[in-house]
């Protein structure tokens, strides 16, 4: 069904019978209900607290296990952020927390999985491309540029393209 053809359907509705489909979605779909929850009581602080939490304990685990270190975390986090339609600098801010999170990590002990440090650039290229988009790059410039200070300082070993990302924005 085509946008315009559900328009059309549902003007053709009661205001009692959109009520009755409305509650039935809300019912039947998690992500329906989600999204009335957070629109009638947008409570940013605490989503992002819960998922800062959440990916901090990704790499320092608050019950004595072995860290995990997934991307995917922060990811599933941002994504249902932004189908949320939460703030772009809540977002962003999460995105950056991401990789200063695991910077912490990699100072602290040694990771050697090549894969952690590909996957945290392409985290960093998400959140420079995110914070372009929405046109709040300059708000977070001194993270960005501190997030690749940081892969010079630990040597990772991609830092020359973390490099790459902050000098394309200078030109």
């Amino acid at each position: 069904m085509s946008k315009r053809d559900l328009k059309k359907y549902l003007t053709e509705l009661s205001k009692e019978q959109l009520e009755e489909q409305i509650i039935e979605l809300y019912d039947k779909f998690s992500g329906v209900k989600v999204y009335y929850d957070f629109a009638f009581n947008p409570n940013e602080d605490k989503l992002v607290r819960e998922a800062k939490f959440k990916i901090s304990n990704e790499y320092f685990p608050v019950k004595g296990k072995k860290p995990k270190m997934r991307r995917s975390v922060a990811q599933k986090f941002i994504k249902h952020f932004i189908s949320l339609g939460v703030d772009s600098f809540i977002i962003a801010d999460l995105m950056l927390y991401n990789l200063e999170i695991a910077q912490t990590f990699s100072a602290e002990r040694v990771v050697k999985q090549e894969l952690f440090f590909k996957s945290m650039l392409t985290s960093y290229q998400q959140a420079v491309s995110f914070m372009i988009e929405k046109g709040i790059l300059t708000d977070f410039k001194s993270r960005v540029v501190a997030v690749k200070e940081e892969t010079i300082t630990q040597k990772w070993v991609n830092y020359y393209e973390f490099m790459a990302v902050v000098e394309r924005l200078e030109y």
